[in-house]
């Protein structure tokens, strides 16, 4: 909800205050996932559970804006490499229990590196997690822009008066290979994308998005615990 906009009361806000419920009355929107649940705060996989940890808290930035449009699929054609993004966020303070109806938000730039402004809206959403603690957001990898690492803008809202901002960062490797299609391309890419921003040096280990082909694009499932 807008700061300025106090009468209105978004869907968001009224799934959230809803708690469970609301999951459940998204449910056609927020697609299930496959994965399965890992550490918090780390990518999803097979085998033990780490310890839990909190996931590492990053500012918003200048591009946040809360429009409050809850959807799976943020692209609105937007060109770019598919890639899925599975998200489970679990209590890290409660051993890790998934959060149900939880709104999770997500922003990032295009392919030129340019976010959406204004009156646009591609590549930005929101959804509400499931009974799991699931969503699934359908995205491109974003390009870079001015000498920061790639990476995704994400927010959490466990309840209605408070949440969790943070970023997720790519592989350097799969990154070069990414822009050197198109539209990508039609940049030249720095040489290292990740190690000239100080901070992916400072976080980019913990928040660091395991891909896995998946067609066209990638893959990604990631746990994200909240305190």
């Amino acid at each position: 909800m807008a700061e300025n906009d106090t009468s209105r009361t978004s869907r968001r806000t009224v799934l959230l205050a809803a708690g469970s419920a609301g999951a459940a009355l998204l449910a056609g929107a927020c697609a299930r996932s496959a994965a399965t649940p890992g550490a918090a705060g780390q990518p999803s996989g097979g085998g033990s559970s780490p310890a839990c940890v909190l996931v590492t808290e990053a500012g918003a930035g200048p591009y946040y804006l809360d429009l409050d449009r809850v959807r799976s699929d943020i692209t609105e054609g937007r060109g770019g490499v598919p890639l899925r993004l599975e998200l489970t966020v679990v209590r890290a303070s409660a051993g890790c229990r998934p959060l149900a109806g939880a709104g999770v938000d997500v922003w990032h730039a295009d392919a030129s590196g340019a976010y959406s402004t204004g009156g646009e809206t591609f590549l930005r959403g929101t959804q509400v997690t499931d009974g799991a603690g699931r969503c699934v957001f359908r995205t491109i990898v974003p390009g870079w822009y001015a000498g920061l690492a790639p990476h995704i803008h994400f927010k959490v809202h466990p309840d209605a008066r408070s949440e969790t901002t943070s970023q997720f960062f790519f592989p350097e490797d799969t990154l070069l290979k990414v822009y050197a299609r198109q539209p990508y391309a039609q940049r030249r890419a720095p040489k290292h994308p990740n190690s000239r921003d100080s901070r992916y040096r400072s976080s980019g280990a913990a928040m660091t998005l395991a891909l896995t082909p998946d067609g066209g694009g990638y893959r990604a499932a990631y746990t994200v615990g909240i305190g």
